[in-house]
């Protein structure tokens, strides 16, 4: 599908074949797994045993929520910061921001180990500790820049990264491990407490974004345009960092390091809906919550009785990805 011909459908076409999609993806991921659930079962047309009853609304339905929410959250993240940066490689990671949290949910996770609800607390101050740093290292180098602001992300998400795995190597070996495979993404341990975590911080982000979408779509062409619409620059783009600071602290305390889903949906988005920042947004949302769904489904079937972790396979598909825009570039 291009661009071209998807601006040609109808717009209420569009959205049932949205709609359509985010079903069948539900129905996929709730349906399939060691446990066999049919879709008669699953729509109450026959009974489910207690086991199947279980599974479905206890442990597959959580982690659907879960999946869903997390996607649709990283990839806005992604586009806000895409949009705030003019930069289509940026994303949380770049910024430090994952980093950060993943820090943060390391420390809580070594020191208070039964003690879950820190885990989520301490990932939030360890993100806006990383946003802090991006900040105070790029004033004293003129921040405005966004080449400087990019530089001093990646520095500080480089510089945490090294902290979390030095407190990994001096941890005792079962902290470590645990941690090890939490940082890789899993979404085994979902609950309705997670998704009650992220939902209004991926809501409030989403309705901010649309709300400011106008000074969004200025902020792309350049801070002099900006400006001279109006838009308040420095303050917007610090409100878009915290917001998806709060966001991507949030994911990475309740499912681990997901990489990739940022920096690739909206890539994905802007070539199927076209630049704008309702467009974006909204199908960064849309996009994102079935890709990792998807995404989490391929990881729990993918090996008779394992699971694969999730950031895994999102590392590998994002790397497919881009490989692929690489070689279209060079073709082009």
């Amino acid at each position: 599908m291009s661009k071209i011909w998807l601006a040609a459908l109808p717009v209420p076409f569009v959205v049932l074949l949205a709609i359509a999609l985010f079903v069948l993806v539900g129905v996929l991921a709730l349906t399939t797994g060691s446990v066999s659930v049919s879709v008669a079962g699953l729509f109450g047309f026959t009974a489910l045993d207690e086991m199947q009853s279980t599974v479905l609304w206890q442990l597959r339905f959580p982690r659907l929520l879960l999946a869903l929410l997390a996607g649709a959250g990283l990839a806005l993240c992604g586009a806000l910061l895409q949009n705030a940066s003019r930069n289509p490689l940026a994303d949380p990671y770049l910024f430090g921001i994952v980093s950060g949290a993943a820090l943060g949910a390391t420390i809580a996770t070594i020191l208070l180990p039964d003690w879950q609800l820190f885990t989520a607390l301490f990932a939030f101050v360890g993100a806006l500790l990383a946003v802090f740093l991006v900040l105070l290292i790029g004033a004293s180098s003129r921040w405005q820049r966004l080449e400087s602001l990019l530089l001093c992300g990646v520095a500080v998400s480089f510089m945490l990264s090294a902290i979390t795995t030095t407190l990994l190597y001096l941890s005792e070996p079962f902290a470590a491990n645990r941690v090890m495979f939490w940082l890789m993404g899993s979404l085994s341990q979902a609950s309705l407490t997670h998704v009650a975590l992220i939902s209004p911080l991926v809501l409030l982000t989403l309705l901010l974004g649309l709300l400011y979408r106008r000074q969004l779509d200025a902020l792309v062409l350049s801070d002099e345009s900006a400006r001279s619409l109006g838009v308040n620059v420095q303050p917007l783009r610090f409100i878009i960092l915290l917001l998806c600071a709060a966001v991507s602290a949030a994911i990475v305390a309740c499912c681990g390091g997901i990489a990739f889903v940022g920096l690739m949906i909206p890539h994905l988005v802007r070539s199927l809906f076209g630049l704008s920042s309702v467009a974006l947004l909204l199908g960064s949302v849309w996009l994102g919550a079935v890709f990792l769904a998807l995404v989490d489904t391929l990881s729990r079937s993918l090996l008779p009785d394992q699971e694969l972790p999730i950031g895994v396979v999102t590392s590998a598909i994002g790397s497919l990805f881009f490989l692929s825009m690489l070689f279209k570039y060079r073709r082009g």
